[in-house]
């Protein structure tokens, strides 16, 4: 009896290519279509774990973790500067969804920098923010504004420990004239002190007397 031998089936060649494609695990370095390129690991054609990307357009590059696709866990993202051709760093710590969110350090371009928490991507929660002046704001923070309760130190020496909303002193706080040897205790609404005592603990070139001297105190209100 003749033995009738079938041809084999087989799967149209795309379906092989396809195959090919699939990005699952460590891959080498992978161009896309814009330019941009990625190293590090994959799940399911997405970038899931460790992995580093550079954006053509920019030539920014972040390098740290990924979840489906998205920066999210720790990682760096710094910026090509046009002059020196160097790497400069803008920010580095926790990211979630591809935003900042947890702990974190931000470079800002005119030398600030803020380190503290974020939340999807902005200033929240307690922080320290060092401004170009030599001011610096230590304490709570919500939508990218100091707001809750915050020190803020001066150049000149001067302070302020008290509440904040939406970026201005509001509520009962210290003002600390260091430079007057003055204390002003009291209520600030929007940046302006509404009632309040004024202590005056003199001055160095005050008279030098034998007994302890007293705070002049005077109680003002708006």
């Amino acid at each position: 009896m003749p033995i009738i031998k079938y041809p084999r089936i087989r799967d149209p060649l795309f379906y092989e290519w396809d195959r090919k494609a699939q990005k699952c695990g460590l891959r080498h370095t992978i161009y896309a279509v814009n330019g941009d390129q990625y190293t590090g690991e994959w799940l399911d054609n997405l970038k899931h774990g460790k992995g580093t990307q550079i954006w053509k357009s920019t030539g920014a590059i972040y390098s740290g973790d990924w979840k489906f696709g998205k920066r999210d866990g720790y990682g760096s993202y710094s910026i090509l500067d046009p002059v020196t051709k160097e790497y400069k760093k803008v920010y580095t710590g926790w990211w979630e969804n591809d935003r900042r969110d947890g702990q974190g350090v931000f470079f800002y371009p005119n030398g600030e920098q803020y380190e503290g928490e974020w939340s999807n991507d902005l200033r929240s929660g307690w922080g320290k923010m060092c401004y170009k002046d030599g001011s610096v704001y230590e304490g709570q923070w919500l939508t990218d504004q100091p707001n809750g309760t915050g020190l803020l130190l001066l150049p000149n020496g001067n302070r302020y420990e008290g509440g904040w909303k939406d970026g201005k002193k509001h509520g009962p706080g210290k003002y600390s004239y260091i430079d007057k040897g003055q204390l002003l205790e009291g209520i600030w609404v929007e940046d302006i002190p509404k009632c309040g005592v004024l202590a005056d603990f003199g001055r160095d070139n005050a008279p030098a007397s034998t007994e302890s001297p007293l705070p002049k105190v005077i109680a003002w209100k708006f």
